[in-house]
């Protein structure tokens, strides 16, 4: 049982520059914590609602002090002084209090760095890791969840387009997946090289310096699509790792980003559903991708299952703006056989416990879970803790630079190095 004695917000910025929200919980024991909250730039429609000012005078109308004001008012008015025996009472209390169903009055901003920073004091509170307590939440939620008892295995950003940087290409990531490592330490060390390879060919081949994109990936104005995947290979190659067996590739494309009446506008003459597919599965058949992202469009739902069908061995579907972590879309999804991977970002759902149950969902028929940062992020390193008491598949943070996203892999190299718990099993395209 965790009694809250008070909750106190503030506006504080993201690794873009944009508001966002903090908020420290204090409970009866003393006990006090804090935690601060992602956001998206790629957004899907049917994300939880970030409340924002709306005055264009500061911050061009995407201030937080509206959420923040909620947090420090109506919701430390009726959780202070309440008992609450587990995350998902918490959670409960405050989807009532909201009474929409997207977290519309009160800001999911609000809601979920409430959520956050609960969980983070009851782990206090009870002496444990926050990744134990964070299983505990999950198990909670789903009783056949197991124990966590390993570590996510890394995809990391390298190249960047669409709106994570100029769109000097459509797709929006092509990231690392370091295969053959046994560790996060292997794990890093690996993407270290061929990041450096990469970064050096950005000089010569287009004498520009490592420019990045909102999540720490490289972004040169490359030609083609294909031209990128080369790239990414040749790096490989010059660090001294063999593509498909040291290191392989994820992509996210994030197609709804370029769909427009029923057409995919990638580069080159536009196609068709069938046409994006095949274009997919050519992908998945010439180089060493592993996981697809967000391969068609949100709204394309009719083509999702023949997608899965044409890579399905070869690459996982993973859902992002497509299922939102939102358990309605899974459960649709599911009956559809249109996915067979989850990309779990608690701030699309809005509460831990919600996003929870988006991952028993997911686990029920299978699907593998990829737990994924944002591209508006914070020094905050919770996520670590959430992909390995989630018993994360994977973890997506971003690239390896940026302060907000180092935060996260010192956190991950710290947790291997008191569990020595090992790295997931490589089954990225089952």
């Amino acid at each position: 049982m965790f009694k809250i004695d008070s909750l106190f917000a503030l506006e504080i910025l993201d690794s873009r520059g944009r508001p966002t929200v903090l908020t420290r919980c204090r409970l009866k024991s003393g006990i006090e914590a804090s935690a601060s909250v992602p956001s998206g730039a790629s957004t899907g429609t049917a994300e939880a609602l970030e409340l924002r000012d709306g005055d264009r005078a500061r911050y061009r109308g995407l201030g937080c002090r509206k959420a923040v004001a909620n947090v420090n008012g109506e919701l430390n008015k009726k959780l202070a002084g309440q008992v609450f025996e587990s995350q998902s009472a918490l959670d409960r209390a405050m989807l009532e209090l909201d009474g929409t169903p997207n977290k519309a009055r009160l800001g999911a901003n609000a809601i979920l760095s409430v959520s956050l920073a609960f969980a983070r004091a009851c782990a206090l509170e009870k002496k444990v890791p926050l990744y134990k307590h964070f299983n505990d939440v999950l198990r909670e939620v789903d009783p056949k969840a197991p124990a966590a008892a390993r570590l996510p295995r890394l995809t990391v950003n390298l190249f960047s387009g669409g709106k994570h940087a100029g769109g000097q290409v459509s797709i929006q990531d092509i990231l690392l997946v370091p295969s053959a490592a046994k560790t996060i330490d292997e794990s890093l060390a690996a993407v270290f090289a061929v990041y450096q390879y990469a970064a050096e060919f950005c000089l010569s081949k287009y004498n520009m310096r490592p420019l990045k994109a909102d999540e720490g990936g490289l972004a040169p104005p490359f030609e083609s699509i294909e031209a990128a995947f080369k790239c990414a290979i040749e790096s490989m190659l010059k660090a001294g790792l063999e593509p498909g067996r040291d290191m392989c590739l994820a992509v996210d494309v994030a197609s709804s980003h370029f769909y427009q009446d029923g057409r995919y506008f990638l580069d080159g003459p536009s196609l068709d559903s069938a046409g994006m597919i095949s274009r997919l599965k050519f992908w998945t058949e010439t180089y060493p991708i592993v996981s697809i992202e967000d391969g068609l469009s949100e709204d394309d739902w009719a083509n999702w299952p023949a997608l899965r069908n044409a890579i399905v061995g070869r690459a996982l579907v993973l859902g992002d703006d497509f299922l939102c972590t939102n358990p309605t879309r899974i459960k649709k999804a599911i009956e559809a056989k249109a996915a067979s991977a989850l990309l779990l970002k608690v701030n699309q759902i809005g509460t831990l416990s919600e996003a929870a149950e988006a991952a028993r969902l997911a686990r029920s028929d299978g699907w593998q879970i990829t737990v994924s940062a944002r591209s508006g992020e914070t020094e905050d390193n919770w996520l670590a803790d959430l992909a390995v008491g989630f018993c994360g598949d994977q973890i997506k943070i971003g690239s390896i630079t940026q302060s907000e996203r180092l935060a996260k892999y010192n956190r991950l190299l710290a947790i291997e190095a008191e569990t020595r718990w090992p790295v997931a099993k490589m089954a990225l395209g089952s």
